[in-house]
């Protein structure tokens, strides 16, 4: 079994996130958000390469020289589907691996909020999931895609640059078209989508004005559609959104936005108390009010009103986070590390719930498989 082989066995078994290969360094890898020397041997420069001439063919390892990037997605039977990210760094070839199980996870098997279920059982409408990067927003959007494909009969598409997640047919036929594979660009998938007759498109990330202008066409036109974006917030994310359009079309895009867009969901992962990871998931739903907010640009004031108008299914960050330190899902302090407003969060614990139990962990709460030691997850690279 090759070295990259035995790295693929090594992260479905310790549930690692990513792996990290660079020369000049021993190879990291991250379970449950935190990264560890797999052992002490630091990589040369010409141990990258060789890694990665164990993965893709020589065609791809040229690619990375003459563009600087390579990023694809790679299955393994049995164990899952991986995502590397290769590039140049400092003259040398370095490797991020992000690992994907092979099963899509249910969706009321994530801690997320409820009405995320209902949200993808819409018939129109923009659904966006934001966060940085590791925040499991792949994830969850893949669960709710298979919620909806499990219940409703319908037709999915999904434009994928690479494709992560593989879904089965249930009771909807779901077709995943990877850019560069089975479409020449996100362009040209952008373009020919409704064509196929979707009833529900899925882009898997938003980074330019083309994008943003399809999902939104497709929205407005009858259609649910599902994306991602970059960011922290709804707040940033509205104002990512403003900033890929100039100011002359600024108008219009407002008046889109607020008729087209059904929710954006943020999502953070904090170390829960029992060890392992959790979300924290901000939902802005866009209500009347959020309309109105959203089609005037003032997007400042749109956190307070959802605090204030406490809309079904809507919340903050601070009102989640809240929620889950006095559940005791997470320390005070670790919510306070990813509250917004870490002084709005400890007004909640101090008035919203002074009457409730404290949730503060025990000391010993951080079960020991959290803090992977060398022994633990050593791996020697010099056995094949």
């Amino acid at each position: 079994m090759s070295t990259m082989e035995r790295l693929f066995k090594l992260m479905a078994e310790k549930k690692a996130s990513d792996i990290y290969i660079s020369p000049h360094a021993p190879i990291l890898i991250r379970i449950s958000g935190q990264a560890v020397a797999i052992n002490r041997q630091v990589l040369t420069p010409e141990d990258p390469p060789k890694l990665l001439a164990e993965i893709v063919d020589a065609k791809r390892q040229q690619q990375l020289l003459d563009e600087g990037e390579l990023n694809l997605g790679l299955a393994r039977t049995g164990i899952g589907s991986f995502r590397l990210s290769a590039f140049i760094q400092r003259g040398s070839v370095a490797m991020v691996i992000r690992y994907i199980p092979s099963d899509i996870p249910p969706l009321e098997s994530l801690n997320l909020p409820g009405v995320m279920a209902d949200l993808v059982m819409e018939k129109h409408g923009l659904i966006l999931m934001v966060g940085s990067t590791g925040s499991g927003k792949s994830t969850s959007l893949a669960a709710m895609l298979d919620h909806r494909n499990a219940r409703m009969t319908s037709h999915i598409l999904t434009l994928e640059e690479p494709i992560e997640f593989l879904f089965k047919n249930k009771k909807s036929i779901v077709n995943q078209r990877e850019i560069g594979i089975d479409a020449k660009s996100l362009s040209v998938g952008l373009k020919n989508a409704l064509r196929q007759a979707p009833d529900c498109i899925m882009i898997g990330e938003i980074r330019d004005t083309e994008t943003m202008t399809a999902a939104l066409n497709y929205a407005l036109s009858g259609h649910l559609c599902l994306s991602t974006l970059h960011a922290n917030n709804s707040y940033q994310a509205l104002n990512r959104i403003l900033g890929f359009f100039p100011l002359d079309m600024r108008p219009a895009l407002l008046s889109d936005l607020s008729a087209g867009l059904r929710a954006v969901v943020s999502q953070r992962l904090l170390r829960a108390t029992a060890g392992g990871l959790t979300p924290a998931v901000e939902v802005m739903l866009n209500t009347p009010l959020i309309r109105e907010l959203i089609a005037k640009g003032d997007f400042s004031t749109i956190k307070d009103t959802m605090e204030k108008t406490m809309a079904e299914g809507s919340q903050t960050f601070e009102q989640c986070l809240a929620r889950m330190v006095v559940e005791g899902q997470v320390g005070r302090e670790e919510a306070l590390a990813y509250a917004d407003s870490p002084t709005n969060l400890m007004w909640r614990l101090q008035n919203d719930f002074s009457n409730r139990p404290s949730s503060q962990p025990p000391a010993n709460a951080m079960l020991d498989s959290d803090e992977p030691s060398f022994r633990e997850i050593s791996l020697d690279l010099g056995a094949n």
